[in-house]
């Protein structure tokens, strides 16, 4: 028994240690193969690791080579456009010159301030440096040289205005004797008198009649004016599809909110754009850069005005945003000052839309920049020392856009609240109009004068301003009505009532209708122009104080006490602009024409149109002998005999007839 016993645990013990060396066996497999596929994976890591480190640094190869060369590269893009640009030109100019002309002169603009650039930025200060003798030389006798050009140029005027006179009547004169009383009255009541510089006062009128000169009495400026007037309509009336695709095409019988509003979406976004590639920046610089080295103001200031050429009161300041904690109380009266004195260039389009020519008001927004400074820092001189003094110390930001299409977007995003201010203040501002009418009209009539309105008294306020600028005596009122709403109540209401008498003019009804003046002649719709064209009103001034407060909230009181002086000059320099358009603007009356159809009616009155085109047709007049005259520029011998039996005081009429 015992024997069997032990066989059966030997055969069970046996029988354990296969089973242990099989399961041993085993675990020893599974481990060799896992260890086989651990390696398989790690081999298959490492091939890919291989790999992707050869396409990375194929990449990294790439893009070392384009970093280094990137100058190269982007020369030849630049090269590559720039060849193309030239083909096109050229091709366009083989096929039709005539046609192609103005792209042609375009191109040659475009690369002359690239090349300008170029060189200056490489060889300015090499060049400044080699001048340095010339400037030693010309600052040790600059103050003779000063004045010298100072009395040649006013004997040079005075000379030319004389002439004028003698040729074209004393309208002129009186525009004259009125810019000299406006210059007056404000050196009289200027904050520190007899500290301002007569450099920025003389080169800032100088500059603004000098590009009155080119724009209204050059043919070559006049007809470009002209020409980027007829382009800005055209522009403008791309946005005419746009409200025809939202409102529908009825969108003209309430063309002011769907026809003008929308043209200031448009021009916002361009503005917008224009600024985020740089364009603005450039324009604006160039600008600044010219008016502070003819006046002698500081950068920051005349960056200011160089932009309110373009851009809004509200807007101007942000592009000298980081200097604006540091500037002096003359800077921020002639920052202030420059934004009443002119409109933006969105705002402008509005007024094209609505009747305005364009012409005008494209130079009145050039002539105010530089008249603006002038009238600010002889209202307000400097007594402190500017922070920046070095052109290059202004630098003017991109902005925070982040491509073309941010831009453009932002920018008409932008244009919603201008949008809304201007119905809004509108509506508020027509009801007022009515409201104080009805109460004057009232009150009047109980000293019995029913015709008493807010216009009538600003028609006799402001009538001494209106014919000072030159306006004739019976339109004096008529303008001067218009300058009262625009300073108590909106430009936008002013140009809209000016509008409308020029399209009773064009509409050719008669001038007086119950012996009230129906519209005004074209000389005194230009000068009206001129004079309109800034934001120097009371709201504006509430709108300039609540902006710049915002941005700059530690100089709040600043801002207020350089508001009400600054809307003054504001105002000053609208009116001198009016004075230089009147003294400039030869009114293309087309006299024959309306000699013939005035005469030929059966009521004939006399107006200053009469009179300037029967003045014009006696200088034409060349007497040979009694009865024996030729009359030339195409009037006929029926309007002679007309000007003579209606205005015989100007001309020995016994001699034709």
């Amino acid at each position: 028994m015992e024997l069997n016993s032990m066989e059966k645990t030997s055969q069970e013990r046996g029988r354990n240690n296969k089973a242990f060396q099989s399961e041993e066996q085993d675990q020893i497999n599974i481990d060799v193969a896992s260890e086989i596929a651990h390696d398989t994976d790690e081999a298959q890591k490492m091939t890919d690791q291989q790999e992707k480190s050869l396409l990375e640094k194929k990449m990294e190869e790439v893009q070392g080579y384009l970093a280094e060369h990137r100058d190269q590269i982007r020369l030849f893009l630049c090269l590559v456009l720039a060849a193309g640009f030239v083909t096109i030109v050229i091709a366009a100019c083989v096929l039709n010159f005539h046609r192609a002309f103005n792209l042609l002169v375009l191109s040659l603009v475009t690369v002359f301030f690239l090349a300008w650039d170029w060189m200056m930025e490489r060889y300015g200060n090499w060049a400044w440096e080699e001048l340095y003798p010339i400037r030693d030389r010309l600052s040790q006798n600059w103050f003779w040289i000063r004045w010298i050009i100072y009395v040649s140029v006013l004997v040079a005027v005075v000379c030319w205005l004389a002439l004028d006179t003698a040729q074209r009547g004393t309208r002129q004169l009186v525009s004259f004797f009125g810019l000299l009383l406006f210059i007056f009255l404000i050196a009289l009541f200027s904050k520190h008198p007899f500290k301002w510089s007569w450099q920025t006062l003389l080169c800032g009128i100088g500059l603004q009649f000098v590009f009155g000169l080119l724009t209204l009495r050059t043919t070559f400026g006049l007809g470009a004016l002209e020409w980027l007037g007829k382009q800005t309509e055209i522009f403008m009336s791309f946005t005419n599809g746009a409200s025809q695709f939202i409102f529908g095409d009825s969108y003209n019988d309430h063309s002011f909110v769907f026809k003008v509003m929308p043209i200031l979406v448009f021009l916002s976004s361009v503005i917008s754009t224009l600024y985020y590639i740089g364009f603005m920046q450039w324009l604006v610089c160039k600008l600044g850069f010219m008016m502070r080295v003819v006046m002698g103001t500081s950068p920051t200031e005349s960056v200011a005005a160089a932009g309110n050429i373009f851009l809004g009161q509200t807007e101007t300041p942000l592009l000298i945003s980081p200097y604006m904690s540091v500037l002096t109380l003359s800077e921020i009266h002639a920052v202030m000052t420059g934004g009443f004195a002119s409109i933006s260039g969105s705002i402008l389009g509005a007024f094209i839309s609505i009747g305005i020519d364009p012409t005008h008001l494209l130079t009145a927004s050039l002539m105010s920049a530089p008249a603006s400074l002038a009238i600010a820092k002889t209202f307000w001189p400097e007594t402190e020392t500017p922070t920046a003094t070095n052109a290059y110390d202004v630098k003017i930001n991109k902005g925070e856009n982040k491509n073309v299409l941010d831009a453009l977007s932002q920018g008409a995003c932008d244009a919603i609240g201008v949008v809304a201010s201007i119905i809004v203040n509108l509506i508020s501002f027509l009801a007022l109009f009515a409201f104080l009418d009805a109460i004057l009209s009232w009150l009047g009539g109980m000293f019995d004068c029913p015709q008493l309105s807010f216009a009538l008294i600003c028609s006799y306020v402001f009538m001494p301003l209106s014919f000072m600028m030159g306006v004739s005596w019976e339109d004096s009122f008529i303008v001067a009505e218009l300058l009262g709403i625009k300073t108590f109540l909106n430009e936008f209401v002013a140009y809209q009532k000016l509008s409308e008498l020029i399209m009773r003019r064009k509409a050719g009804g008669p001038e007086y209708v119950n012996e009230v003046k129906q519209y005004i002649s074209v000389h005194s719709e230009t000068i009206a122009t001129y004079a309109l064209c800034g934001f120097s009103n009371f709201a504006s001034l509430g709108m300039t104080i609540g902006g710049l407060s915002a941005m700059h909230p530690e100089r709040r009181s600043d801002f207020s006490s350089c508001g009400l002086r600054s809307l003054i000059a504001g105002s000053v320099s609208c009116l001198m602009t009016a004075c230089i358009a009147g003294m400039l603007y030869i009114p293309d009356l087309q006299c024959p024409q309306f000699l013939s159809t005035h005469f030929s009616s059966t009521n004939v009155t006399s107006s200053t149109q009469l009179l300037t085109c029967c003045t014009m047709l006696y200088n034409s007049v060349t007497v040979h002998e009694p009865l024996n005259v030729s009359i030339g520029e195409g009037f006929s011998q029926s309007s002679l005999w007309g000007c003579c039996t209606h205005t015989p005081l100007h001309f020995n009429c016994s001699l034709v007839l």
